[in-house]
C-alpha cells in the first residue's frame, strides 16, 4: 500500500543550475533541497532517511537501505531527471516502491 511520504517541495525549482549558481554539473542545491522534506516518519513510526553525500544519493525506510548514483552520462544532464533515476535506483535497491505522483512522494514498502 503506498503511503504519501511528503509534499515534493515545489522551492527546490529555484535551486536548479540554470537559476542559481551551481558549478557543481549536477545540481547539487537542488538535490539536497528537493530530498531534504523525504526524511520524515510514516504514519505507522517507520522513520524514512534521504541524503546525498557527493553523488550517492542513500534511501532508508526501516530497516531497508539503498544506494543510488547521479549518472550525468548515463542519464541526462538534466538534474532533475538524474535525481528521479538515482532514487528509483536507491528505492529498487532497497526494495522499496518510490513515485511521485500529483504534487507528493509516495513510499510503498
Amino acid at each position: 500500500m503506498k503511503q504519501k511520504l511528503c509534499d515534493v517541495n515545489a522551492a527546490a525549482a529555484e535551486k536548479l543550475p540554470h537559476v542559481a549558481l551551481d558549478k557543481s554539473g549536477v545540481g547539487v542545491h537542488y538535490i539536497d533541497a528537493f530530498i531534504k522534506p523525504m526524511n520524515a516518519t510514516l504514519p505507522d513510526g517507520v522513520a524514512v532517511k534521504c541524503k546525498r553525500r557527493g553523488l550517492k544519493v542513500t534511501l532508508t525506510a526501516g530497516g531497508k537501505k539503498g544506494d543510488g548514483l547521479m549518472r550525468r552520462l548515463q542519464v541526462s544532464t538534466d538534474p532533475v531527471v538524474m535525481l528521479q533515476a538515482a532514487l528509483q535506483e536507491a528505492a529498487t535497491a532497497a526494495g522499496i516502491g518510490l513515485s511521485i505522483e500529483d504534487g507528493a512522494v509516495l513510499i510503498e514498502l
